[in-house]
């Protein structure tokens, strides 16, 4: 069995329209009229829509398609599986392990839809505008009828959406809320991150909104990691749990001891195992750019040490879903979700301001104690320090505002010069360890570029540093003063 997600994600825009309204003639090619029947399901409380998730047969022409959209940035990520059977494939219902957690998916919503629409083309864009005609179905009666219109970007320039749009809005085109059909014939809201409160909420509101956030986005990018299909996904799931484990080490001072610790020890195991396949899909990416760089006649040995790469990502990928899948995993979310909706902060006069400038002095104090050539190690030291730093101010920036936000700025381009400069450290060692064992002419000579050009990656961060360093410093002062 098979199962292939679309290429790129699905970006569109929904539009609410009168009824007897029609597509504007001449917009584009006519496209063949289709009558879509489609089956939601989800669990009895909507676990899946609370989520943003939808997962539902397609029945067309008596043909079955089973489609999951999942939360992807700005648009979704579609995955489709041709099965024809009324109960969701295990294919599928898998890459939803955390979110079901042993609860059976059941039909919610049955919906019939007759579409027309049209393919419209303009230079390298392509975008598809169709009309929906929505029947909401209940054995086999229907209950609501309503319309919305459709602009979906296939491929090219965003901005032949905006164009779209502005046309149809002539042709008497209105807002439309952005829910999913099957959230609006539930009655759903639309599905967003957990609001941030008010700068003067209490300091527990704050931290509470900062952990949950990152909670939320582990959820939520759980099915595209367990998916393997996007690299992306790995690093954002790493990254929100980088918050979580920075986030309650600055918190130290003011939480218990037992709330918090426990849980930056079961963080560190999973990132750990996100870490090993991020750092082989960074790794993956560069060498590929490398291969492009050399002549065809020297491509071979890097290409031999991609799929040598390639190989050892698999089996990192293999070992990280059998832990997705593990009661440890599950046991994590939970205490996750428990524990950061009821922070076990005390009644203190420190404020999170006083936390995050504690983190940037210990920064400030690390940048003063480096030698005037500082060790490869000693600058991965500080980039762990960096990050630490910059998580503690996200976690104040709510009460602190603008200023909290520009040294956050700052820090992200110091980060990434320091990232770039490990990455380069790592590309070397593979290259050595690789490259360096082959007795070939070609080999040899691919090694000696490589080598050479990651020493230049390393120098050119290591001249950039230390100014990005004085733009955190002054913004850090302002902030933290």
């Amino acid at each position: 069995m098979r199962v292939s997600p679309r290429p790129s994600l699905e970006r569109e825009i929904k539009l609410s329209v009168p009824v007897g309204f029609s597509l504007p003639a001449g917009l584009g090619e006519v496209l063949p009229a289709r009558t879509l029947v489609s089956t939601y399901v989800d669990t009895p409380d909507y676990c899946l829509a609370k989520h943003g998730i939808t997962f539902r047969r397609r029945l067309e022409q008596r043909r079955g398609l089973w489609q999951l959209k999942l939360p992807s940035g700005a648009g979704r990520l579609e995955v489709e599986l041709e099965e024809g059977g009324a109960a969701p494939p295990q294919a599928l219902s898998d890459l939803l392990y955390a979110h079901l957690r042993g609860e059976t998916l059941r039909p919610v919503a049955k919906l019939r839809t007759r579409r027309v629409g049209v393919r419209v083309r303009n230079g390298g864009a392509v975008a598809e505008v169709v009309l929906d005609r929505v029947s909401v179905l209940q054995e086999r009666r229907v209950q609501q009828h309503f319309l919305e219109c459709e602009i979906e970007l296939l491929e090219g320039d965003p901005a032949l959406l905006g164009t779209l749009e502005a046309e149809l809005r002539r042709a008497g085109a209105g807002d439309h809320d952005g829910r999913p059909k099957l959230f609006r014939v539930l009655g759903l809201p639309a599905w967003a991150p957990p609001p941030m409160p008010p700068a003067d909420a209490p300091l527990r509101e704050h931290v509470k909104a900062a952990l949950l956030t990152q909670v939320v986005s582990m959820l939520t990018v759980d099915p595209r990691v367990r998916l393997g299909a996007d690299s992306e996904a790995v690093h954002q799931m790493r990254v929100a749990i980088r918050r979580l484990r920075a986030m309650l080490r600055a918190l130290r001072p003011i939480a218990s001891s037992d709330w918090a610790e426990s849980l930056r020890a079961e963080l560190a195991w999973l990132g750990g195992l996100l870490g090993a396949a991020r750092d082989l899909d960074v790794q993956i990416e560069h060498f590929r750019g490398e291969v492009a760089a050399l002549d065809a006649k020297d491509r071979g040995p890097v290409k031999r040490l991609v799929r040598v790469l390639e190989r050892e990502r698999r089996q990192a990928q293999d070992a990280l879903l059998t832990q997705l899948r593990s009661e440890r995993y599950l046991a994590l979310l939970d205490q996750l979700q428990e524990r950061c909706a009821e922070p076990a902060v005390v009644e203190t006069a420190l404020s999170l301001r006083d936390l995050a400038g504690k983190e940037f002095r210990r920064l400030r104090r690390s940048v003063h104690e480096l030698a005037e050539t500082p060790s490869d190690q000693n600058l991965h030291r500080l980039r762990i320090r960096a990050k630490r730093s910059r998580y503690a101010a996200e976690l104040a920036a709510g009460t602190v505002g603008k200023p909290a936000w520009r040294f956050v700025e700052a820090l992200k381009e110091l980060q990434d010069v320091l990232g770039a400069h490990q990455d380069a450290v790592v590309a070397e060692d593979r290259v050595r360890s690789f490259l360096g064992r082959s007795q070939s002419v070609h080999a040899a000579f691919a090694a000696g570029r490589m080598v050479e050009r990651q020493r230049q990656r390393r120098a050119d961060a290591r001249a950039q540093w230390r100014g990005l360093w004085k733009k955190v410093a002054k913004r850090g002062k302002r902030a933290w003063r």
